[in-house]
């Protein structure tokens, strides 16, 4: 199936099926006891999404942005090598997501939320970062980005990061009251935010 697309396609491709799987697991959730309204609709989740759009419709950010379509140009040559090596990067950022989802268990959710006993995971990839499921996303995003190698999807990238940034902060926040200052804060100290080492 890849071998009949290009890695701009592929990528494509991949972020589709990672999505539809993403949401289609849903079902495997606890139910929520507290939910955050205003993460659901909040500017953060706005700027995220924003992103995304730019990396797979540079020409029409562009428009929509009043700018240049010159701005959704390859800033450098074709090479099927590299691109490939980032779609597998891709790949490996989807994974990590995964990886923390598939840990975190019923615990899961697609919201800022507090589910039935809710507790710090601080194990697997949650030893490595607070939201691996953020970094990996973010992680993806760059690749995608590097892959379209154009300003609007490299700025895209940019936007999912603050986007995603944004949301962990707020459920830290959010975590620390439902859960505890203490214990959250000691987490905090031992293990990075979104890059291993960096809280």
């Amino acid at each position: 199936m890849w071998g009949a697309l290009s890695p701009q396609s592929a990528a494509v491709v991949l972020w589709l099926v990672w999505y539809v799987t993403w949401i289609a697991a849903v079902v495997f959730s606890r139910r929520t006891t507290v939910q955050m309204k205003s993460d659901v609709a909040g500017f953060h989740r706005m700027i995220a999404s924003l992103g995304v759009f730019m990396l797979f419709e540079p020409q029409a950010a562009a428009g929509f942005a009043g700018a240049r379509s010159g701005l959704a140009l390859r800033l450098w040559p074709d090479n099927l090598s590299i691109d490939w090596g980032l779609f597998a990067l891709t790949a490996a950022g989807f994974a990590f997501c995964w990886w923390a989802r598939l840990h975190l268990g019923r615990l899961w959710s697609g919201f800022v939320t507090l589910k039935e006993g809710h507790r710090i995971i601080d194990t697997g990839p949650y030893g490595l970062v607070r939201h691996p499921i953020y970094t990996g996303v973010m992680f993806a995003a760059l690749a995608t980005a590097l892959i379209s190698a154009n300003p609007i999807a490299l700025a895209g990238a940019m936007l999912t990061a603050i986007g995603f940034s944004m949301t962990a902060r707020i459920e830290e926040g959010f975590l620390r009251r439902e859960l505890g200052a203490e214990a959250y804060d000691s987490y905090a100290r031992r293990v990075g935010m979104l890059v291993p080492g960096l809280k």
